[in-house]
């Protein structure tokens, strides 16, 4: 696995951004490509006593660097030295696997869009951070900020795309699927969310997605979704004050546990405790947000991201998720509409066999593997390959993951 890393995107580059990249390559065994000003970043390098590059670590010179300040529709044409868009040329022409940057978000979905460019029949690539949860899975905000104004269309294919990467990534079987509102009624919302509601509710009918609704904003920490759909603008609203919640909440236990001796003692016995709390909601164990809908994986860290950052973003890309899903997700859905995941169905024809050639603990699991077969048979199924049974809505897994996952736990 080869990573290009924007040396010089974000608050603390190049310094932080190396550190993390070098902790990275060490931690998970993955080559790192430091894009950016190569004297800058062996001089950083030197201050925090690394004299050479360690193996695995290399630099790719880039002179100029995107600030916040340059306009994200200009970057690609007036910076083509900068770090930001000599990576992104670099990951398409296949001189890497993934790309990091801690950049401008604005600069890197443009330059992205334009350079690597969308999966075939994607409208608008959309930012899908994980916000953790009450559940503990997490739930996957799509979009954060990328696209403040959207269309319906938008909203329908940021339903499919987070829910396949709910279920590819995170590995959420059947994720749920809600639109962020003011209300759960099916009537609330502006016209953008009355417009789109009747598309997500058509997709998730047709077995597409598993559409429930509409989620208020204080539903989405305690696991009401899996998977939820917002505009840019609503959902990067939504991020912060998350965001903004955690650190008065953080502010507030710390104020709380140096009030006396007592409550200094109080804090000793529930330290571990508190030390999970302050890991999950720190945006820096996470690293870094996937833009979802890209051709090739590209992870957008936050613009405050120090070392620890830098290297968790690097572990959140995996060969067996990122590059895998977009091939497949291009392929598929450009052939058929939508992921069946053909790579995982069973080779030859499926059919009901003696129930005793099944395996699980109870005659009631074999029996079920049983119904699953005969109702895939070809002289039964009306498209055994889509696994859709006899009767146009007779649809007996949404894919072929799903039907492996559901035989691994029965059996």
């Amino acid at each position: 696995m080869r990573i290009l890393v924007d040396a010089m995107g974000g608050d603390n580059a190049p310094d932080q951004i190396a550190l993390g990249a070098i902790q990275a390559a060490k931690d998970f065994g993955c080559e790192v490509v430091l894009v950016g000003r190569g004297e800058a970043i062996l001089r950083a390098l030197k201050d925090q006593g690394i004299e050479t590059l360690p193996k695995g670590v290399e630099i790719a010179n880039a002179d100029d660097v995107v600030d916040m300040h340059d306009d994200p529709a200009t970057v690609v044409k007036k910076k083509k030295d900068s770090s930001m868009v000599v990576g992104l040329n670099m990951l398409k022409e296949g001189g890497g696997d993934a790309f990091v940057s801690a950049g401008s978000t604005g600069a890197l979905l443009t330059a992205a869009t334009l350079v690597v460019k969308r999966i075939k029949g994607i409208r608008r690539a959309a930012m899908g951070p994980v916000i953790p949860t009450k559940t503990g899975g997490g739930a996957v905000l799509i979009d954060c900020g990328a696209n403040a104004e959207c269309t319906p269309e938008f909203l329908l294919q940021f339903a499919f795309m987070g829910s396949y990467y709910a279920e590819k990534v995170l590995g959420i079987e059947n994720p749920r699927v809600a639109l962020l509102n003011i209300g759960a009624e099916d009537s609330k919302g502006g016209e953008l969310q009355k417009a789109v509601y009747p598309l997500l509710k058509q997709a998730g009918e047709a077995g597409a997605i598993n559409f429930t609704g509409n989620i208020e904003a204080r539903d989405v920490p305690l696991g009401g979704a899996d998977v939820v759909v917002a505009d840019g603008f609503s959902g990067n609203i939504l991020l912060k004050g998350i965001e903004g919640t955690a650190l008065f909440m953080a502010s507030m236990m710390k104020d709380m546990f140096k009030k006396n001796v007592l409550t200094k003692l109080a804090a000793l016995l529930c330290m571990d405790g508190v030390k999970a709390f302050k890991k999950k909601m720190d945006y820096r164990e996470t690293g870094g947000t996937a833009l979802i809908g890209l051709s090739k994986p590209v992870i957008k860290a936050h613009g405050s991201s120090d070392a620890l950052a830098i290297r968790n973003a690097l572990r959140y890309i995996h060969p067996d998720h990122h590059l895998q899903m977009a091939r497949e997700f291009a392929r598929e859905l450009e052939e058929h509409g939508r992921i069946y995941g053909y790579r995982f169905r069973p080779e030859g024809e499926l059919h009901g066999k003696p129930i005793d050639q099944y395996r699980g603990n109870c005659i009631e699991a074999k029996a079920f593997q049983v119904m699953m077969d005969n109702n895939l048979d070809f002289d039964v199924a009306l498209y055994p390959y889509e696994l859709v049974t006899y009767g146009e809505t007779g649809q007996v897994c949404q894919n072929w993951m799903q039907y492996r996952l559901i035989k691994k736990y029965l059996e």
